[in-house]
């Protein structure tokens, strides 16, 4: 008889994130103790607890200029490559202890440079602590494959250099290029010579569109940054009606299967939809839209990759073939090496949800 579908059950369950960004996943004890150890005063409070607290109120805004305001703490900490690598192994292994076995984080290199690091030793920096912290949850007996994505902000100017880095450090676990930040007036198309970079080199690319803004942001995504993936990629529901045909440009999404990288509590707090109840996960699952359920920013959401999905199912009444679903559309869409990709699937996720069903 299989496993009632829990919060409990579903941490065991093997998980895939696309979706995760290293500043908005620390630890509330280590951005105290980094902020001590760099000098930074600027915290709310010392209290870890509280600090914690703090984080998740001030996200929760209802709009992702906000939102994005509280990542000034984290950035402040992340100045030192010894800081960076910290953050980056702790990531590792919280995530692993969650039970994700692949997940894909993303940072933007150039908000560590404010102090004079080169973006390639924030890079190195980043590898050094993913690897030390995957070495450490195998040894402890919960492997999990990092890949890292560099995003470009779009508000700088940047954008060049890090696509350059992407091919770069694309043979040292960098996996592929994002675009982050503010939507609204910042188009995924602005700056084509580094979307050439990585057209030139083959290299992956997931762009963050569809969010607060709406379908046009998405077709410059596709259209102008050949984006292969959408981070959120949420407001494609827009075309997409409760009753009635669907629009040109969510056909479009739907018949290519382009992963949806959604992460439902984070689109609550950031204003995208007033609930989870609300918010659209449920029917572009149902109508076969590549759904994938992702955390986003694990500190200022409170969540982990096993609350969304205990969430979304409790809300939405998913059962465990939806929640393998969208884990192994997750691993279908990584842009892992497809041996890679294969290992998982054949070793780690199908067997481990069979044991559940068992």
């Amino acid at each position: 008889m299989a496993a009632e579908l829990t919060h409990e059950t579903l941490s065991r369950a093997p998980k895939v994130l696309l979706h995760d960004h290293l500043d908005g996943g620390l630890r509330p004890q280590t951005v105290i103790e980094l902020a001590d150890e760099v000098g930074y005063r600027g915290l709310p409070t010392t209290d870890p607890a509280e600090l914690g607290r703090w984080f998740r109120e001030a996200a929760d805004s209802g709009s992702l200029e906000r939102y994005l305001l509280t990542f000034a703490h984290t950035v402040a900490v992340m100045q030192r490559p010894e800081t960076i690598s910290r953050v980056a192994r702790e990531c590792a292994l919280d995530l692993a202890a969650d039970g994700v076995v692949y997940a894909e984080v993303r940072f933007a290199p150039e908000l560590s440079t404010a102090e004079g690091l080169a973006l390639d030793a924030v890079v190195e920096a980043l590898q050094g602590g993913f690897a030390a912290g995957s070495a450490e949850a195998a040894a402890a007996g919960r492997p999990i494959t990092v890949g890292t994505l560099l995003c470009a902000m779009r508000q700088a100017d940047r954008w060049v250099e890090v696509a350059e880095a992407v091919v770069r450090h694309r043979d040292a676990g960098v996996v592929g290029f994002d675009l982050a930040g503010p939507e609204d007036g910042f188009p995924p198309d602005r700056i084509p010579e580094a979307i050439a970079v990585l057209d030139r080199a083959g290299a992956h690319r997931t762009i963050h569109a569809g969010e607060a803004a709406g379908i046009a942001s998405i077709q410059a995504a596709l259209d102008g940054a050949r984006a292969q993936r959408l981070g959120h990629g949420v407001r494609i529901a827009d075309e997409v009606p409760v009753d009635g045909p669907l629009g040109a440009l969510a056909k479009r999404v739907l018949d290519e299967q382009v992963p949806l990288e959604i992460a439902p509590s984070s689109n609550v707090q950031t204003g995208a939809y007033p609930s989870l109840a609300a918010h659209p996960v449920e029917r572009l699952h149902r109508l076969g839209f590549a759904v994938t359920v992702n955390t986003d920013n694990r500190l200022m959401s409170g969540v982990s990759g096993t609350s969304e999905l205990a969430d979304v199912a409790a809300t939405h009444g998913w059962s465990w073939d939806d929640v393998q679903t969208v884990t192994e559309r997750a691993l279908a869409g990584a842009f892992a090496d497809e041996a890679v990709r294969a290992r998982l699937l054949a070793d780690v996720v199908r067997p481990g949800y069979a044991e559940l069903r068992r």
